[in-house]
């Protein structure tokens, strides 16, 4: 498996340049395709109901406004892309809000890059659950970049020096795994963390990550595992020690299952993956 596709959302909030690089880094790495999407804020579903939105005069000169600020979010992609060698690459201006648009572009590729939520960006297109909706309405594998992280980050997800990797059991789990091996097979160092794995005997069995350990053997992948007391915790605060393991380890890469359900447009998350959405410190690639 690689990233033949990657499929980037692009917008001109304080993240935006990080991002390329990050997306970049990964297409260049793979041999991928890079698609730079910027998106208006204007559902689709709109023309659905009405399809002659640009006949209104004041309508259409607002429609204008939005692309117009779309297509500046573009400026300077494709130079940037170029320039870290990524071969194949386009940009996009489209008509939807972000969440839905880029869910329904995400089922024509291999990863989707977006960024963490910043409440300090003001784009008209991203909703509070941007990466929450993405995450459970792309079927795609979705990886998330830290907004605070500076351009000058030294590590690429392609290029990681050390991936932690975070294993339940669970079929989320196992997606994000298989999602992470074009990354976890240039890594230098993977480390598997199990929490409470006696607990949770049911899951792990008698050998609590050891068949998992086996599976990344099989694909080049050798990894460390780390069986951990999550000891007294509530279960949503295993994010918080997970991201301290992030940290206490030096790890410059997290991947993890992403765990809710959607009712109709609210999103539901699960406790970790919740904490880790909002306190994340370095690129997370999540699977649903």
């Amino acid at each position: 498996m690689t990233y033949k596709t990657v499929l980037l959302h692009i917008d001109d909030g304080a993240g935006r340049a990080a991002r390329i690089a990050l997306a970049a880094s990964v297409a260049q790495a793979c041999g991928g395709h890079l698609t730079g999407v910027a998106l208006t804020g204007v559902s689709r579903l709109l023309y659905q109901h009405q399809p002659d939105l640009d006949a209104d005069p004041n309508l259409s000169l607002h429609l204008n406004f939005l692309r117009e600020r779309a297509a500046r979010a573009l400026d300077g992609f494709e130079q940037q892309a170029s320039s870290l060698g990524v071969a194949s690459y386009e940009q996009r201006v489209v008509d939807d809000e972000a969440a839905g648009g880029i869910s329904m572009l995400a089922r024509y590729a291999d990863l989707v890059v977006i960024s963490q939520y910043n409440a300090a960006d003001k784009s008209p297109s991203v909703m509070r659950d941007f990466p929450a909706y993405v995450l459970l309405h792309s079927g795609t594998p979705v990886l998330i970049v830290p907004h605070a992280m500076p351009l000058a980050q030294p590590q690429s997800p392609a290029a990681a020096r050390n991936v932690l990797l975070s294993w339940n059991g669970s079929k989320e789990a196992s997606r994000a795994v298989s999602a992470a091996l074009p990354l976890l097979q240039r890594a230098g160092q993977v480390h598997v963390a199990v929490f409470d794995a006696q607990r949770h005997a049911a899951e792990h069995g008698d050998h609590p990550g050891a068949d998992l350990l086996q599976y990344l053997a099989r694909h080049g992948v050798q990894a460390k595992l780390l069986l951990l007391d999550g000891g007294a915790t509530r279960r949503g605060d295993i994010g918080e020690a997970l991201l301290a393991q992030v940290s206490e380890l030096s790890a410059d890469l997290l991947v993890m299952g992403a765990y809710g359900h959607s009712r109709l447009r609210e999103t539901i998350l699960g406790g970790v993956t919740r904490t880790v959405l909002q306190s994340m410190t370095v690129p997370v690639l999540m699977a649903h």
